[in-house]
């Protein structure tokens, strides 16, 4: 028998290495399983070589749980250890401190896990005691019996053990003992070694018999050793990636496509990838990837391994070039890591572009669920953008869908304005804005379809990127201003006749702290909408796009909606309003009028006198009589606002026509639409 310390010199060394490796306690299952599976790998290998002559047999790493005795037992049938071997490896932890450990290794975690052995010590962070028993494949070795309590003092001794391999035994303290549950452990198995290359067995396949459930002499395997990623595309067939799709994510619905990766150079990279059928919501479809590191599972957050816009797709990547247990900031700064997101990208585009020239009504049927997925990618992703601005799809309201330059060539020479600007129109919601995309088609123009999550942000790059184009969407003004082909048709009121039709009209638009309108006027043909109703395409843009983003565009998140009523002064039904007005209003209107003429004419006199004096030049008394003029008029002039309100509360055509309009937008609800109802009925 053997007593030792193992080779550091801090009793806090055991501490110190679980907290620097370890984050999660139930690692230590994966680590044990995994040294497991090597070791078994190991003989198959140099038996594959004529080094080991022995019979292989049943090759399985077997783990079992004894809740009264309070252990777990990994075992395997591997290469062993001897003596030497444990003392080298598990015993030599060759440090002068906890100290220096940290101070050798802070800048490289990828060292630290290379270091045999250290795995190994994760199982201290659920046992008060781990003994291993391990018997060397190599003739005439004696098995050994190593045993510690989590602290550098260790035992080895002689023992016997019938077959060739080693068992791990864990005595779980009682902080731990939730790990002795078999529902535990099944978790453990299934989340980090469900697709280890050697079997797994925990307990016995179950059946039910007689009534209840009960084992059976058949090891559950509980992992499958050939996923579909190790084999060669050639070899699978659809619906094999789509079983193992149904395996990664049993309640998940049938992918949209697959892309396997299959790199051996200049690094290894191995797996699949899935475009699933996507949600609403971004944010849920997030931490799907899972990533293995030569088929034992790492982490399914995959930030930084590969480009942000791919952690919507779900799949498994798998690479021994990015180490277990590293850090963030780690995987950020790693060449290799750089090199496999850039050739991911690569790969997904490449994929993808090759469905599309091959499969084009295919992948035209399933864009509604791919756009978010090509759109993110073009937004975060300069060199993605620059591939899948080829196979990236615009669909228009007749549903056809169009790239870039499809589309440009459709619509450039009737769709470019006066002033040489290419103008796509655009709706985001066909069923509301239907009346704004009849008018535009009217004119012979086309109409697409906006209506995603990022759709907003990806038409303000894709002006930034080509010069002279804009995107509007269909009811941001009257479709003459939005693609205005020659100076406006000029609007033949007077100041006085404009200020009335706006005074009448804001007697009638809703008050809403929400939400401000403003009147406007457009000399549109006669046959156009009286009234309408449209929002300004740069604020309402800010305020989309703040909703999603955020920061400093919260800003104009916080504003209230602006929106104008646009007033077709050549329409019969305004022409009727203003000689109704007249009728009604004009004999008090007039001597307002004719007094605030005076009034404004007087100052105007003043004004002519002083062009061209300084302020403290003028006489007080003309500055007096200048203000006191000016607030007449104010008066007047609210005088005269008060008169048109009054006339427009007896008006049924004014309330009528405001009404219209908000209803044509989706603006008119409760009260106001029952109304409206009422109103619209004592009109038949």
């Amino acid at each position: 028998m053997k007593q030792g310390n193992i080779g550091v010199t801090s009793e806090n060394i055991f501490p110190v290495i679980k907290k620097f490796l370890y984050s999660d306690h139930d690692i230590f299952l994966r680590e044990l399983v995994s040294n497991a599976v090597d070791a078994t790998q190991k003989l198959k290998t140099l038996s594959s070589v004529g080094e080991f002559k022995g019979e292989l047999g049943e090759l399985k790493v077997s783990v079992s749980v004894d809740k009264e005795a309070k252990t777990i037992t990994i075992s395997d049938r591997g290469v062993g250890m001897t003596a030497q071997e444990i003392d080298k490896y598990i015993n030599q932890i060759a440090f002068s401190g906890a100290e220096e450990f940290l101070d050798k290794y802070k800048d490289d975690a990828n060292a630290i896990i290379g270091h045999f052995g250290l795995g190994f010590y994760s199982s201290f962070m659920v046992a008060k005691k781990v003994e291993i028993i391990s018997q060397s494949y190599k003739e005439g070795s004696q098995a050994v019996k190593w045993s510690c309590e989590g602290n550098p003092d260790y035992t080895m001794e002689e023992t016997t053990k019938a077959d060739r391999g080693t068992d791990i035994v864990l005595y779980i303290d009682d902080e731990n003992v939730a790990f002795l549950e078999e529902s535990k452990i099944t978790e453990l198995l299934n989340k980090y070694c469900k697709f280890l290359p050697v079997p797994i067995a925990f307990g016995k396949k179950k059946e039910w018999k007689d009534g209840k459930e009960q084992e059976t002499a058949e090891d559950n395997i509980v992992n499958n050793v050939e996923p579909a990623w190790v084999k060669k595309p050639a070899d699978l067939t659809d619906e094999d990636y789509n079983k193992f799709y149904r395996e990664l994510y049993p309640y998940g619905e049938e992918p949209l496509f697959h892309i396997h990766l299959n790199v051996d150079y200049p690094f290894n990279l191995t797996g699949i990838l899935y475009f699933p059928k996507v949600k609403n919501n971004i944010e849920l479809q997030r931490n799907k990837i899972q990533l293995y590191c030569n088929q034992v599972f790492v982490t399914d957050s995959v930030e930084g391994i590969v480009p942000e816009f791919l952690t919507l797709l779900h799949g498994v990547i798998d690479s021994p070039d990015i180490p277990l247990n590293v850090s963030r900031s780690y995987l950020q700064s790693d060449g290799n890591v750089k090199k496999i997101s850039s050739h991911i990208t690569k790969k997904v585009a490449d994929r993808l572009q090759e469905i599309f020239k091959a499969e084009r009504t295919e992948f035209e049927n399933k864009w509604d669920s791919l756009k978010i997925f090509i759109n993110y990618g073009m937004l975060t992703d300069e060199k993605f953008y620059e591939r899948a601005v080829k196979f990236n799809l615009f669909k228009n309201t007749d549903g056809k869908y169009f790239t870039a330059e499809e589309y440009k060539t459709l619509v450039e020479s009737n769709q470019t304005d006066k002033d040489g600007n290419l103008i796509y129109l655009y709706t985001n919601d066909a069923e509301q804005q239907f009346s704004y995309i009849e008018a535009a088609k009217a004119k012979g123009y086309d109409v697409l379809v906006m209506d995603g999550q990022l759709d907003v942000h990806l038409a303000s790059m894709l002006e930034q990127k080509n010069e002279k184009s804009r995107y509007v969407r269909v009811d941001s003004d009257t479709i003459d201003n939005i693609i205005l082909k020659e100076n406006a048709a000029t609007v033949e009121l007077t100041a006085n006749e404009q200020n009335a039709l706006s005074s009448i009209f804001k007697a009638e638009l809703p008050e809403d702290k929400d939400n401000n309108f403003w009147v406007s006027f457009a000399a549109l043909d006669a046959e156009s909408m009286p009234v309408m109703i449209t929002q300004q395409e740069f604020m309402r843009r800010m305020k989309e796009m703040a909703a999603t983003q955020g920061g400093m565009m919260s800003f104009y998140g916080q504003m209230p909606n602006s929106y104008n009523l646009v007033v077709n002064t050549n329409h019969a039904l305004i022409k009727r309003l203003m000689d109704n007005a007249q009728q009604n209003v004009g004999d008090k209107i007039a001597p307002i009028d004719s007094e605030i003429t005076e009034l404004r004419n007087i100052v105007d006199s003043i004004n002519t006198a002083n062009k061209d004096k300084k302020d403290d030049e003028i006489a007080e008394t003309d500055k007096e009589l200048i203000k006191s003029n000016n607030d007449k008029v104010a008066a007047l002039e609210k005088d005269k606002e008060a008169l048109y309100k009054e006339f427009a509360k007896g008006e049924d055509m004014v309330r009528q026509l405001v009404d219209l309009a908000l209803l044509a937008n989706n603006m008119l609800k409760g009260e106001a639409l029952s109304k409206f109802v009422k109103r619209s009925t004592s009109f038949i």
